[in-house]
């Protein structure tokens, strides 16, 4: 995996998330056709940009990702 991997996953993850809904991580990674790994490196780019945010449900203990929208 290089770098350039790396931003083209974070890209079809980029794609998946511009709906604004939350996301579960199984179905980012069902619906992204990406590994853990990849799915990771992916979320890890999109974050260090800050381009997602991570929501955690205390009640059920879920991981959510949503796009961040800037208006401005």
């Amino acid at each position: 995996m290089d770098k350039t991997q790396i931003g083209t996953n974070a890209g079809i993850v980029w794609k998946l998330l511009s709906d604004n809904a939350h996301w579960e991580y199984e179905k980012l990674k069902k619906e992204s056709g990406l590994s853990d790994r990849d799915l990771n490196a992916a979320i890890g780019w999109l974050a260090r940009e800050d381009k997602i945010d991570f929501d955690i449900d205390e009640k059920q203990d879920r991981l959510f990702l949503h796009v961040n929208v800037y208006i401005g």
